[in-house]
């Protein structure tokens, strides 16, 4: 324990040190000029302070208001040390931070009572810094360890729909990706970032629930097919919007309104503007794009330029605008993302309803 002693009268210093060596486990820092403390901040180190108060230069309490002004003194045990009982200073002393007086001549055996007193307490408060450090670092490693699962839960529920629905190859990794970079562009938090980056792959999670009829049809779909094929968006909000998982509920929110239009002619809610969640319109986004870009056994690839010309051509009817401006300031990095993650394999068949 360093217990930090200021005092410009050398005998009163040298006695109090002494009383401080008696002190089981406790150092004395010295200083007999306030200046010469203030100068050593805040690389000081010490748990207690004994001040005197009548000092040149500064007095006791200038000098606590200015340790005060250090953040890592705030709360640090101050004793000050005085000859004078009057009321007006030593409230002086109080609202300066002091906790604690000495009356001069200091009492040897008085001295060592209060300091053992004040180790009690700072002793105890380290004790609960660290269990409170202790705690964090706990729930830290809990959140961490569910955010994990979580994650993979995501990542093993989109690899059980590819296996219904085979065609998305890559897909829904690239939407995953491309959604991220918008997200970014439109000044979302890191951790929102992530979220959509996790959580949009599962946007056509409902495709489970489709016959395979109508999932895998090589031709063009009928009337009544396509509104089937349209059930996918509320069919993926149902099986994920009752997970206590934020992101599998940031999932269900994507999957039942990724295909909302801007001007409210989108399905399955047709939801206007603002209406539609922003992950729901970054997805939008996101998800158009790499259709338009992807080759299917019943369509060509776009080129990039015509894809998002497309897309610029929707802003404000298809799209929201800030999305699509957002996916435009991202085009480069969308781009990078695209040629990583290109698919190895010819896809059998997509739909994208």
């Amino acid at each position: 324990m360093r217990i930090l002693l200021v005092d410009d009268n050398q005998t009163n210093l040298v006695l109090l040190s002494k009383l401080v060596a008696k002190l089981p486990g406790c150092e004395a820092v010295t200083f007999s000029d306030p200046a010469a403390v203030l100068a050593s901040m805040p690389k000081l180190d010490f748990d207690i302070a004994v001040i005197d108060y009548q000092m040149p230069n500064y007095n006791g309490v200038e000098l606590l208001r200015e340790i005060e002004m250090f953040d890592r003194y705030k709360g640090k045990p101050v004793v000050m040390v005085t000859a004078d009982t009057d009321m007006a200073t030593r409230m002086a002393c109080l609202d300066a931070g002091s906790i604690d007086f000495l009356n001069k001549p200091v009492n040897p055996l008085e001295f060592q009572a209060r300091m053992k007193n004040l180790i009690a307490l700072v002793d105890a408060r380290n004790k609960l810094a660290d269990k409170a450090e202790w705690l964090r670092e706990e729930v830290e490693k809990a959140t961490t360890e569910i955010r994990e699962r979580e994650e993979e839960i995501i990542d093993r529920l989109t690899i059980a729909a590819s296996f219904k629905d085979a065609e998305t190859g890559l897909h829904t990794k690239r939407v995953g990706e491309y959604s991220h970079l918008i997200a970014q562009a439109m000044g979302l938090d890191a951790r929102a970032c992530s979220d959509i980056r996790l959580a949009a792959p599962m946007h056509d999670i409902g495709k489970v629930g489709i016959p395979d009829a109508v999932l895998l049809k090589k031709g063009k779909l009928t009337e009544q097919e396509f509104a089937s094929m349209q059930k996918h968006a509320m069919l993926g909000c149902d099986i994920l919007r009752e997970s206590k998982s934020s992101l599998l509920q940031l999932a269900a929110t994507i999957a039942a309104t990724h295909h909302e239009r801007w001007d409210g002619q989108g399905y399955p809610r047709r939801l206007r503007g603002e209406e539609i969640p922003l992950a729901g319109r970054i997805v939008a986004v996101a998800d158009n794009f790499d259709a338009l870009t992807t080759a299917r056994p019943y369509k060509e690839a776009w080129s990039i330029a015509s894809a998002v010309e497309h897309i610029r051509e929707r802003a404000g009817s298809q799209f929201d605008p800030e999305c699509v401006a957002a996916f435009e300031v991202a085009l480069a990095e969308v781009l990078v993302a695209r040629s990583t993650l290109q698919d190895q394999v010819e896809p059998t068949v997509q739909r994208f309803g």
